[in-house]
């Protein structure tokens, strides 16, 4: 049995200094919010979008604002090229990639019979294929460094399940499943976690893109809200820290109770 490190009881820190972390998808909701707690525990951070500039440069802005260096980059995270190029982008201008949050992702609320082969790649390859190409993307950087984090943005309905819903669920669950052989792989070095949050309020999830009916179904939870982006963050900067440096493989549930094991 291999003895526990030893630690310092001030060692252990919610703090990102020092660090370069790339966010897919935060130009808003809660890649935004993680982008910013990132900024504010010291990290550097590049702040990928795809075609939302406008906001992007607006996060960029505030982590500036708050002292951090940032980064905007734009790419398509289903595209292993721009992918590639992204990354490359980000080291020249931050240097290594400590820390990757898979973020990136859309929703769709439709009946299965009435889901095409188009609508099933469009979710499948921003929800989950992503994920796997930036993963492709960071880790040789990582494996040759000997350390990284990577922080996998699953959902509660990943675990659950919902009617109508069948390429969402079916990609969520794929980043847990994802998340777990990666963790196995490449520990102790690397540590892999992902995040299954419950309902956010975001404009993903908000009237506009939802149904009344589904919005009512939603807060049918213990907590009967909608969580703020910010608290999902503080999932992800958990996690990202050196705080949680014994998670492994691990979906934690900022969800208001509607998974309990």
């Amino acid at each position: 049995m291999s003895p526990s490190p030893a630690t310092h009881p001030q060692a252990l820190q919610l703090s990102l200094v020092g660090r370069v972390v790339l966010v897919s998808g935060a130009a808003s909701g809660i890649g935004r919010a993680i982008a910013l707690a990132c900024g504010h525990a010291g990290a550097s951070v590049a702040v990928n979008h795809l075609g939302r500039a406008a906001e992007a440069h607006a996060v960029a802005a505030q982590l500036d604002a708050d002292g951090a260096r940032s980064f905007v980059v734009e790419a398509d995270v289903r595209r292993a090229d721009e992918v590639a190029s992204m990354v490359g982008a980000v080291e020249r201008s931050l240097g290594p990639i400590d820390s990757l949050v898979n973020n990136a992702g859309v929703i769709q609320d439709k009946p299965f019979l009435d889901t095409t082969e188009a609508d099933w790649d469009h979710v499948l390859d921003t929800d989950l294929k992503s994920v796997f190409l930036m993963c492709k993307a960071v880790l040789p950087g990582m494996v040759a460094r000997g350390s990284g984090v990577i922080v996998n943005i699953a959902s509660d309905l990943g675990i659950l399940g919902r009617a109508q819903f069948a390429p969402y669920c079916t990609a969520k669950a794929g980043v847990i499943g994802l998340t777990r052989s990666l963790a196995r792989e490449f520990a102790p070095a690397i540590r892999v976690n992902a995040i299954a949050p419950g309902p956010v309020a975001t404009a993903m999830l908000s009237a506009e893109h939802m149904s009344p009916e589904w919005i009512e179904k939603e807060l049918d939870i213990p907590q009967h809200r909608f969580a703020d982006p910010a608290e999902i963050a503080a999932t992800a900067l958990f996690l990202l820290s050196d705080l949680s440096r014994f998670y492994c493989g691990q979906v934690l549930g900022p969800n208001g109770g509607s998974v309990m094991p």
